[in-house]
């Protein structure tokens, strides 16, 4: 009995739903959601850290200095990861069915050019906060030169 009323149950939302006017909606999938997610945003953001108390040197105004451009230089591979991605490579050796050791390492490789400096913040005492933005105009002139160069290597 229950295979008999779910059967009608969907046949009549079938003659229902046939019926229906689309309302301008097509089957198709619509370009923007094919594309990839950093495409559907007009500007890419990447904010980088780093201590001050870390910097070498003796003067408190050039550790401090040192800091915000190491926390620029993050924040430049944070946005070099969103164009082109990272390069990953794992080993994991097994003996006896026990792990004896596993590695990981990512590397990032790319060329970022147009970057805009948003904001460099001191977060508490002792850390600098640096946020950069990248255009996706300037995204996509990237990964075209990205992909010659890569051509370009492999032909010779």
């Amino acid at each position: 009995m229950r295979k008999f009323v779910m059967g009608w149950t969907a046949l009549l939302m079938i003659a229902l739903l046939s019926g229906c006017e689309t309302m301008g909606y097509s089957s198709e999938p619509d370009a923007s959601f094919v594309e990839p997610m950093v495409e559907r945003r007009d500007t890419l953001t990447a904010t980088g850290y780093a201590v001050i108390e870390v910097q070498p040197s003796d003067i408190a105004a050039q550790r401090r200095l040192l800091a915000i451009r190491a926390a620029k230089l993050d924040a430049y591979r944070g946005l070099t990861e969103q164009v082109y991605g990272q390069y990953l490579d794992s080993t994991t050796t097994v003996a006896d069915m026990v792990v004896r050791s596993d590695s990981f390492r990512a590397r990032v490789e790319g060329v970022v050019y147009g970057a805009n400096l948003v904001q460099i913040e001191p977060r508490g005492s002792d850390t600098y906060e640096v946020t950069m933005s990248l255009d996706k105009s300037i995204v996509n002139d990237l990964r075209v030169l990205y992909l010659e160069r890569a051509v370009m290597a492999a032909g010779s």
